[in-house]
């Protein structure tokens, strides 16, 4: 046999353990701004790998035959392979496989591919938990078993994550980290001194209507079976409520829909009847001169606790604000000349982005060393604020507890901001991002419009870019001890990356 059965766990078995007092155990962490942090004992008795060291009895892992010699992490990436039924299956071998077929990190791509394309109307009930709504089982079906013997870092390290205490990351803020709180902002004080610096306005949001009518329980009173995106899916507002409400997921679903002004039906914009409009402060936003061909900019977001966004730079070098209507938003930011956040990794064209999968295991990680950096400044967002996002900035975002936020991309009417942006169009389209598919060079269409509306901030724009491209040329001659007589102006030549993604052509 390959594997061997657990005493109790032949097919198609269903045990109850004993009851067990209720126990906590403590997680240590290395680097956290706490000492110890302490957490409910697993669902299932999984303890952290090392606990196998002072285990009394033997180890559930004995159970797999020569499977036992393959990492917890190359056993996880083979059953990602398997279907749902060969997981079921698979679990009721042996305790320590019976552990993993019910890890929900498997569990929850198999619901997403199940249910993609199909009407949701189709869409079964939420059960509490990804493998119980796709197999659609009662709370009263469920078999469980004690895998106290189970020492897995791969299984325990996710529910971990999932019972960290927020609070114990976002509090005692260094006073040299925290973002300035402004209560009102002008156009001039903005462009001069604020466009590119995190800020939070803190008087502004509470004349918008939405900010006076909307909770998460109006919205699901009012849009029950309005769809809308929550990453991968796209659930009625009833649904996703559910799953608010009675989830543990270690990243929970994030609903994130640049459709909703549509599909609400809502008028956005100044005047007596729109339901929210930008501050006066960020003045005229460039990329409405795009009109109907202008890219996605605008977003209803709504999550629980601890769903968010991992590190990462706004679009099309874009700023942003992100207004909280219900909630509070953990905001960890880093400036552009920060090349990346610590425990943060990005490829040699800036394209692609890697960071641990999850929010709370960055704070257990790395937090602590992210408010040491350099740059670094953090900040909570309450419900009625609203936070700046400069272009270029990266930035982590957690949610404090479940809520509700309007967030904006824009351009602002600035030569400099301008600058940016064009210069991200022309030389990253491969980055270029919202955009229909149709619009084969978005740089050219944003050109054109500029030239029929903002001529002369368009010239000092296209200035500024040619200024710099001859300043990195210049200092590319220099360097290898050319001059302007010496210089090969044949029009061959080659281009060379300085790892920024900004190729210099050499002529």
């Amino acid at each position: 046999m390959l594997l061997s059965q657990d005493s109790g766990l032949a097919s198609g078995a269903h045990i109850t353990a004993a009851p067990r007092e209720p126990r906590t155990v403590t997680l240590q962490e290395p680097d956290v701004e706490s000492t110890a942090e302490s957490i409910p004992v697993h669902p299932l008795g999984v303890k952290p790998l090392g606990n196998q060291y002072f285990a009394t009895g033997p180890s559930a892992r004995g159970y797999l035959g020569f499977l036992g010699c393959l990492p917890d992490e190359m056993i996880l990436q083979v059953l990602e392979l398997l279907d749902a039924e060969s997981l079921k299956i698979l679990g009721t071998t042996c305790r320590f496989l019976y552990a993993f077929c019910h890890l929900d990190d498997l569990w929850k791509p198999l619901f997403l591919e199940s249910h993609e394309g199909k009407p949701s109307s189709s869409l079964p009930s939420w059960k509490g938990t990804w493998r119980s709504t796709l197999l659609q089982l009662p709370a009263k079906a469920l078999a469980t078993i004690d895998c106290s013997n189970v020492f897995s870092d791969v299984l325990h390290r996710p529910f971990a994550c999932s019972q960290i205490v927020l609070q114990n990351y976002v509090s005692a803020i260094p006073a040299g980290n925290q973002i300035t709180r402004l209560k009102d902002l002008t156009q001039k004080e903005y462009l001069e001194k604020w466009s590119e610096k995190p800020f939070i306005l803190t008087d502004f949001i509470q004349r918008w209507p939405v900010y006076n009518h909307w909770s998460i329980d109006t919205l699901n009173k009012m849009y029950p079976d309005v769809e809308f995106r929550a990453e991968a899916v796209d659930w009625p507002f009833s649904t996703y409520n559910t799953y608010m409400q009675n989830s543990a997921d270690e990243s929970p679903l994030y609903l994130f829909d640049r459709r909703f002004a549509e599909k609400m039906r809502l008028q956005v914009g100044q005047g007596e009847n729109s339901a929210y409009w930008p501050p006066e402060c960020f003045g005229e936003d460039l990329f409405h001169l795009l009109g109907q061909e202008r890219p996605a900019y605008r977003w209803l977001i709504v999550g629980p606790e601890r769903s968010g966004s991992t590190f990462h730079k706004d679009p099309n070098a874009t700023n942003a604000w992100n207004a909280v209507i219900q909630g509070s938003k953990y905001w960890l930011m880093f400036p552009p000349s920060v090349a990346t956040p610590p425990g943060v990794f990005v490829s040699d064209d800036c394209s692609e982005v890697t960071s641990p999968l999850s929010i709370a295991e960055y704070l257990l990680t790395f937090h602590a060393e992210a408010r040491r950096e350099a740059g670094c400044i953090e900040g909570i967002c309450h419900t009625g604020e609203m936070l700046h996002v400069p272009t270029g900035w990266w930035h982590l975002v957690v949610n404090l507890e479940a809520g509700i936020a309007l967030t904006q991309n824009f351009v602002t009417n600035s030569q400099k901001h301008l600058t940016y942006v064009l210069s991200f169009l022309k030389d990253k389209p491969d980055q270029v991002t919202g955009f229909a598919k149709e619009i084969e060079s978005p740089y050219d269409l944003f050109v054109e419009r500029l030239r029929a509306k903002q001529p002369e901030l368009l010239d000092q724009a296209l200035a500024e870019m040619q200024r710099i491209a001859n300043g990195k040329k210049r200092t590319w001659e220099e360097a290898v001890g050319l001059h302007d007589d010496q210089a090969d102006t044949s029009g061959g030549g080659f281009s060379f990356g300085f790892g920024g993604g900004d190729d210099d052509e050499i002529p």
